[in-house]
């Protein structure tokens, strides 16, 4: 299980330098890589370890080859972006050594008379699929899947154990989405109907049927244990090629522009509309209703409660310091309207203060 460096160059282009037939079979870092193995520069501040690896090729940019003062009888393969190479190189190599499953239906797997199945698809055991759902080309849907009633999966879709997509959902092609995830459950929507104040209050929440469903575009990942929900009335909606990690909330009714990245712990809620090409950082809290434009990054754990209308990077989260410093700067902000008010008395006094006094 190698390629030659050809056959790599062939299959995902750039620019063999030194011996096209040398072989890898598996990847790894610069400092630790082996005669056998493929290694990458990304990050121009490890160029001195490109001198040094026992790599048997490395990726690396046309800019940091010139860099080099010695090549000695090192291979490479030269490419703009090395980084986006080496995980394309890593797909092919998992998709050799991964085990070849036989289309069908698993004997423990239970499948409704008429849902439509393709003689491709690989259905695991104790997976579960409704009336009327489709199931397309060359999809995997391993052990313990739930497939709702009228859910479409687009061809080559993975859908990995106990993943649950309820009904009337719609995953596109290509899509992978990681253990436990939930597609289609009820959006969080409730009526008051309260009357009275205090102990004497009474009434309940009305529940808001959830009648829309969830689309998902082509070449879109979900990370383990994320659920998006369904929309009240229209769908919520992820776009082509959408990246969303492990224990992400998408509220109903929300719409993620294509290309957009979605870190874990990220809570996004109901009625949101995220533009194209965003990135969102970890434990990002997003209130409802509210829009962001195309190219908005977001950093770790700050919080948006008004639309950001124009593309940049936006942060409201306090970094970590030292506790002692951290307690010196609550105080502050404890008496900081005490100071505000003390600055305007000064102002207003310096007003009144008669000139050349």
């Amino acid at each position: 299980m190698a390629f030659t460096l050809e056959e790599l160059a062939g299959r995902f282009g750039g620019e063999v330098v030194g011996d096209p037939a040398q072989r890898v079979g598996s990847l790894a870092p610069l400092d630790q890589a082996g005669p056998q193995q493929l290694a990458f520069l990304a990050n121009p501040k490890y160029l001195a370890q490109v001198e040094t690896t026992r790599a048997g090729a490395v990726l690396i940019s046309p800019d940091d080859l010139a860099k080099l003062v010695s090549r000695g009888a090192r291979n490479f393969i030269v490419t703009p972006n090395p980084y986006a190479y080496f995980a394309r190189v890593a797909q092919a190599f998992i998709d050799l050594a991964a085990p070849k499953l036989q289309p069908g239906v698993h004997a423990r797997a239970s499948v409704d008379p008429t849902a439509k199945v393709a003689a491709t698809a690989v259905i695991g055991p104790n997976a579960t699929v409704e009336a009327g759902a489709v199931i397309g080309e060359n999809v995997r849907l391993d052990a313990n899947v739930f497939v709702g009633r009228g859910t479409r999966i687009g061809a080559g879709s993975h859908l990995y154990p106990g993943v649950a997509v309820y009904h009337g959902c719609r995953i596109g092609e290509r899509a992978i989405v990681h253990a436990g995830a939930v597609i289609g459950s009820d959006g969080f929507g409730f009526a008051p109907d309260f009357q009275g104040e205090g102990d004497a209050r009474t009434g309940s929440w009305v529940k808001i049927p959830q009648v829309g469903g969830v689309a998902i575009g082509d070449d879109v990942e979900i990370g383990a244990n994320t659920t998006i929900d369904r929309g009240a009335m229209a769908d919520t909606v992820i776009e082509t090629c959408v990246k969303i990690d492990n224990l992400v909330q998408i509220g109903h009714n929300c719409r993620i522009g294509a290309y957009t990245v979605i870190a874990g712990c990220a809570g996004i809620a109901g009625s949101t509309t995220i533009g194209k090409h965003c990135m969102i950082g970890g434990a990002v809290g997003i209130a409802g209703h509210v829009t962001l434009a195309d190219y908005v990054i977001v950093t770790a754990k700050s919080g948006v409660s008004k639309s950001l209308t124009k593309a940049g990077i936006y942060t409201s989260a306090f970094p970590a310091v030292d506790h002692a410093d951290w307690n010196k700067s609550a105080a502050l902000l404890r008496n900081i309207d005490k100071l505000r008010d003390r600055i305007r008395a000064l102002e207003a006094a310096l007003d009144e203060k008669p000139q050349g006094t």
